[in-house]
């Protein structure tokens, strides 16, 4: 029931665009149908499920989102970061345990987003996010890089050469140049749309021979039939799911957020992160049912569908059906086009998403930050980006703790009698700088009365409050006198039994809280 108002207003806005807009988000969606068909597949692949596997989940988690999810635009399906830890579970216990993992999967996003949750992703620094974006853009290149390989006879790979190779090279060279040159002249059709039908025409009409969608894998199937994963029910098979769902979880909601944050960086408004999170959730959990491997956020398709205009939920909602409509009908269709015209696509993806100011940003940014996105980005490439992303986040903290130590200082006056001391505290005082704040003042030979001034300061955390309080451990154990000045009403009142030691201006007192919690700052529009 609480999800109906919102689905109700979801779809007024789709039929209250205007025609034009229309218009651009339907092409946009067939277009990231087209380039949605051979991810899915080679999703599946490194899954180690069937095809049809990969695609229903990438139809069921783009449908849903598309219609409840916290960021219009945005593109969800099946993805490499899941595939790869999918793969042993498939491996040791069969695809049955895998339906049944993203289902727990599914719960614990919802959970996630139902205590939102999802608004911590705003803790992650901005070189963690370029280097997160760097790495996924050389990921995604990484990946087109094996279109140009053949199979063997011994079931191994080697690259194409030759006539191939050549040939290969210059369809996707065609297939950039039209993305690249047409938007100069008119966008009423998606670019990346006229490409893909461009390299295919070129291909019949000269009848050349070169690899097709339908050389990967046949995508034709049946609609996708409801039925509860034949697992046992039992506390065992709970304990072999839960950790692959956990690490599932985590990483889909990592990969959907930063993609989100991406695209509010581009469009200039303000996604909604625990909803995408509960979106998220409830797409796994269907998709679980219907026999498909779940999914998230894909960065790639998502930047084709913004590049290409979409701004609203139709773009991912046609997505969705065009590519239920290639499973059932139109699979002889799809398996035609040619597969180089798929990665002259990807390869323009990757050229928008990689941060190319990041060069130039590298020679300005402290040594610390340049190093973090370099490391960042070679986490992603090496690892995956759930790793990637908590490494860099705790090597930034690190160097934000490690900067923050330093900035707590105090300024020294003494009364001219000697009988008063008096500390102006200046910058924050926190669980990272306590150590130099304790070193900062000097009880053994301090007059009988001190006073900690902090109308420059400020206290930022418990282990700043119980900073305050061994310093007025230490005064007392002196026997002097020591007094609190410039302290907010709240910090004054967790000091405890020190709170008697706080001298109160109610005038010129800051009114700051130690816990801030806003789901909604104010700032960018939000986008609906």
């Amino acid at each position: 029931m609480l999800l109906a108002p919102i689905l109700q207003r979801h779809f007024q806005q789709m039929f209250q665009m205007s025609g034009s807009q229309a218009r651009i988000e339907v092409l946009s969606g067939l277009t990231v149908a087209l380039a949605l068909v051979p991810e899915a597949v080679a999703f599946a692949f490194v899954a180690g499920v069937e095809p049809l596997v990969g695609l229903y989940a990438a139809f069921m988690v783009g449908l849903i989102t598309s219609i409840m999810g916290g960021r219009p635009g945005m593109i969800s399906g099946a993805t490499g970061a899941l595939a790869v830890v999918m793969v042993s579970l498939v491996a040791e216990h069969g695809v049955q345990y895998l339906f049944a993992t993203v289902i727990l999967m599914g719960i614990i996003q919802i959970i996630f987003g139902a205590l939102k949750w999802g608004k911590f992703i705003r803790l992650v620094p901005q070189p963690v996010m370029m280097g997160f974006v760097n790495g996924l853009a050389i990921v995604i290149f990484l990946a087109q890089l094996e279109q140009f390989q053949v199979r063997t006879p011994d079931g191994g790979h080697e690259w194409l050469g030759g006539g191939a190779l050549a040939m290969m090279l210059a369809l996707v060279g065609l297939a950039m140049a039209v993305i690249w040159v047409l938007p100069r002249f008119t966008k009423t059709v998606p670019a990346p749309l006229v490409a893909i039908f461009v390299v295919w025409a070129v291909v019949e009409v000269l009848g050349l021979d070169t690899r097709s969608v339908g050389d990967l894998a046949s995508i034709e199937g049946g609609f996708p039939t409801f039925a509860i994963p034949t697992v046992p029910f039992t506390l065992e098979t709970f304990y072999i799911i839960l950790p692959y769902a956990l690490i599932l979880a985590g990483i889909g909601l990592i990969e959907s957020l930063l993609t989100l944050n991406l695209i509010d960086e581009i469009t200039e408004t303000r996604g909604r992160n625990s909803t995408e999170c509960v979106a998220q959730g409830v797409a796994n959990l269907v998709t679980g049912f219907f026999g498909g491997m779940g999914g998230c956020a894909m960065i790639g398709q998502s930047m084709i569908n913004i590049s290409s205009g979409a701004r609203q939920r139709l773009s991912g909602l046609v997505a969705a059906l065009a590519l239920l409509t290639f499973i059932l009908v139109g699979s002889s269709l799809i398996e035609q086009i040619p597969v180089a015209a798929l990665v002259g696509v990807m390869f323009m993806v990757v050229i928008g998403t990689f941060a190319w100011r990041t060069f130039q940003i590298m020679r300005k940014v402290p040594t610390s930050d340049a190093i973090l996105i370099v490391v960042v980005t070679g986490v992603t490439v090496i690892a995956d980006l759930a790793i990637a992303v908590v490494v860099g986040i705790i090597l930034a903290s690190l160097i934000h703790s490690w900067r923050v130590s330093r900035l707590v200082s105090a300024r020294t006056w003494r009364a001219d009698d000697d009988s008063v001391k008096t500390y102006h505290l200046n910058g924050p005082v926190m669980f990272a700088s306590i150590e130099k704040f304790r070193e900062l003042f000097t009880p053994k030979t301090d007059p009988q009365r001190v006073i900690a001034d902090f109308t420059e300061s400020r206290v930022w955390d418990m282990s700043g409050v119980d900073a305050l309080k061994s310093l007025a451990e230490r005064y007392q154990r002196e026997g002097k006198t020591l007094e609190f000045h410039g302290l907010s009403p709240d910090c004054a009142q967790r000091l405890g039994d020190y709170t008697q030691l706080v001298v109160r201006d109610e005038e010129h007192d800051p009114k700051y809280e130690l816990f801030v919690d806003r789901d909604n700052p104010p700032g960018a529009p939000v986008a609906h």
